[in-house]
């Protein structure tokens, strides 16, 4: 098959060109290296089945003749991490909803499935454990930042599902729950990446508030094979779907986790919100996934554990310096 992807020059969308490169597919990706890099398809470049063009996903005319030659569209194109939604949010909501509604046009012209990505914060502050798909949300004031990036993703959700019943486009949402791996970068908030980098330099691990809250880390790896399985799975059509794991840990625990499994010197140093992001910025205790919907529809469940993407980070870091 030939598959375009939006975004597809940041970590997710770059380990996304890998995995179906690999399996015999075409790609071509779209990006405009807002939150991408080149460097993340660099060692795609040469490759006969691989392509990429520079531009946004919001450009309709570029993607309506991108989605022509394609046969399904990923749509990865979004504003990403805490930071950035958090410092940026008028980029977060025009970038979230008006690239999502080029990509939905323009592949139901041409009937053309597309797999959206979108994200455990739709959740809010819901304590309905673990996250099923059909749960309700619980999101907070118009007035925090964070509500526009959950609130923006929704409605990426709401467009996807609304040409699925309306105009029988195939659309499928996958649900992300923290994916972390090599390529990731810390810039925008991402914790994993910035706890690793922390502790190679012997520097202070800041964990944020009080470190009690907890998540679910999956590889990205895994992540990608649900993805690629999810759009083309029919069945998966006109649904929406968790992708994560089930592994909890407190953002303490995985900060003292992080600074074992790369030997550092580190100690960890608590950052009052306050001090971190805006004011009134609200964070969530918990958040877990129910895997059961995935498992029936493709069979998924992830297989790198905690250790294994913290270790897998730190390689990646390393290699990154060394190059």
């Amino acid at each position: 098959m030939r598959f375009l992807i939006t975004g597809g020059a940041g970590f997710v969308g770059s380990t996304l060109s890998d995995e179906l490169v690999a399996q015999g597919h075409e790609v071509h990706v779209l990006d405009d290296l807002s939150t991408g890099s080149r460097d993340n398809i660099r060692h795609l470049a040469a490759h006969p089945r691989f392509g990429w063009t520079y531009g946004s996903a919001c450009d309709a005319a570029l993607v309506r003749r991108l989605v022509a030659d394609a046969d399904a569209v990923f749509h990865l194109a979004a504003a990403v991490g805490v930071a950035l939604v958090v410092d940026s949010p008028v980029r977060t909501i025009q970038t979230n909803v008006h690239c999502t509604e080029v990509v939905l046009a323009e592949a139901s012209r041409e009937r053309k499935p597309v797999l959206i990505a979108s994200t455990s914060e739709v959740y809010g502050k819901s304590t309905a454990l673990p996250f099923r798909e059909d749960g309700d949300m619980t999101l907070g004031a118009t007035n925090v930042g964070r509500w526009a990036y959950a609130c923006s993703k929704a409605i990426d959700e709401f467009l996807g599902i609304a040409y699925w019943k309306e105009r029988r486009s195939p659309v499928v949402v996958a649900r992300l729950f923290n994916t972390v791996g090599p390529r990731q970068t810390g810039r925008y908030g991402m914790v994993v990446p910035r706890f690793v980098k922390q502790a190679q330099a012997a520097r202070p691990l800041t964990v944020y508030g009080e470190g009690t809250q907890r998540r679910c880390f999956c590889h990205v790896g895994d992540v990608v094979g649900a993805l690629a399985a999810l759009l083309q799975s029919p069945e998966a059509y006109g649904e929406v779907v968790n992708v994560g794991s089930q592994e909890e840990v407190s953002i303490l625990e995985l900060a003292r986790r992080v600074i074992d499994v790369t030997g550092s010197t580190s100690e960890v140093s608590l950052i009052p919100y306050e001090e971190a992001y805006e004011d009134g910025f609200e964070d969530m205790h918990r958040r877990v996934p129910d895997l059961s919907k995935v498992g029936r529809m493709i069979g998924w469940r992830p297989t790198r554990t905690l250790d294994d993407i913290v270790a897998d980070v730190a390689a990646g870091a390393r290699t990154a310096v060394a190059a």
